[in-house]
């Protein structure tokens, strides 16, 4: 690992604090099953998000996963294939059928002018995806869900902390889904939380982590087993004492990015968004090979020569993976297609030095 630089690394507390942080979990050799370490996450979580209601869950993948089964949902899912492996199979695995909206050429979240045309009556749900710390048209996305009865949870695994006019953005829609995994801003290691408005919703999505128990001999369902265990808690403590302080690194490094990549032809950077407060997740580039002189795929495979590692990411669609390329047609979206071969994410974490950021600036400008 000497020298190579990694599209991310995960942030992490002093060894000395977590160590320090997970003494009484040997004293109490409570491991599992929602402990003190959990509950004190879940309710720190709550206040940090601004969340109404909120559960932890062993990871954003069943978090989604579970949310969307918890609202026993049948029909048709509005969704967008510009996004992680993660989002089309939890709509899948519950027996729903995606319905692939293309994205916008801005910000690369959905494109709320093209969903109703997508609507029929098997519809009865979308699930919008925010997008490197993008996020989605949520005012226009709630209006047509009102209009047509529909349930919206949002795929928020690249928003922690991220607000929308001085709201936590896991207030909008009937749930939204977020993932602690060690690649995001704020981690457990591995983990995830929905934050929902229904407390009724809660309770099913809390039986269905948990078996479907509801005491030592009582079963009232068929669920999974999704809980957060204390070590990976422990560790979500830790890091969100210091999470204002990662993401202000982590804003150092994009506004150097920025200065450095800003106004060059064949480079499309992302705005930032009016009314958004943003957490730094991603720094996606698209390149225009006609005008640039080199494809995505160039600038990729030069960094790489240098020991430095970005990510095609999304790419390829979700649409274009062999388990569904037969059943859905990428050129249904042909922004999100274009976007996907020819954006690349380049190397972004709090402790990412400048120099470095100049490095990469400088062979992509080469």
């Amino acid at each position: 690992m000497n020298g190579i630089i990694q599209v991310t690394r995960s942030s992490m507390p002093d060894y000395e604090e977590y160590i320090d942080e997970i003494k009484d979990i040997w004293d109490t050799h409570w491991m599992t099953n929602m402990g003190s370490k959990h509950r004190e996450l879940r309710d720190k979580l709550k206040v940090y998000l601004d969340a109404e209601n909120l559960d932890l869950l062993t990871n954003g993948h069943m978090a989604l996963e579970l949310t969307l089964q918890a609202m026993k949902l049948s029909g048709e899912v509005i969704t967008t294939p510009f996004t992680f492996a993660s989002t089309t199979h939890a709509i899948v695995r519950n027996g729903l059928t995606p319905v692939f909206c293309d994205i916008n050429s801005d910000d690369y979240t959905i494109n709320t002018k093209k969903i109703e045309s997508l609507i029929t009556e098997k519809t009865c749900a979308i699930v919008p995806v925010h997008v490197y710390g993008n996020i989605c048209d949520v005012e226009a996305i709630q209006k047509i869900a009102d209009k047509y009865s529909l349930k919206v949870v949002y795929d928020a695994a690249h928003t922690f902390g991220v607000a929308y006019k001085g709201r936590g953005i896991g207030l909008f829609g009937d749930a939204s889904c977020f993932s602690f995994h060690a690649t995001k801003v704020f981690n457990t290691i591995e983990g995830g939380a929905v934050c929902f408005k229904d407390k009724a919703l809660g309770e099913e999505i809390y039986n269905l982590k948990n078996f479907g128990i509801q005491g030592s001999e009582k079963v009232v369902g068929v669920g999974a087993n999704a809980k957060m265990n204390e070590f990976c808690a422990a560790m979500g403590i830790c890091n969100l004492r210091h999470i204002d302080r990662e993401i202000d690194k982590r804003k150092r490094v994009v506004e150097r990015y920025t200065e450095r990549l800003n106004g060059i032809g064949g480079i499309k950077l992302s705005p930032q968004q009016e009314g958004v407060k943003p957490n730094y997740a991603y720094f996606p580039v698209v390149f225009d090979k006609k005008v640039f002189g080199k494809s995505r795929d160039d600038v990729a495979q030069q960094l790489e020569t240098e020991g430095i590692f970005a990510r095609k990411y999304f790419y390829p669609l979700t649409t274009d993976f062999d388990c569904y390329r037969d059943k859905f047609n990428s050129e249904d979206t042909p922004v999100a297609l274009n976007i996907s071969k020819n954006v690349l994410t380049l190397p972004l974490y709090a402790d990412l030095p400048l120099e470095t950021v100049d490095k990469i600036c400088g062979i992509i400008l080469s």
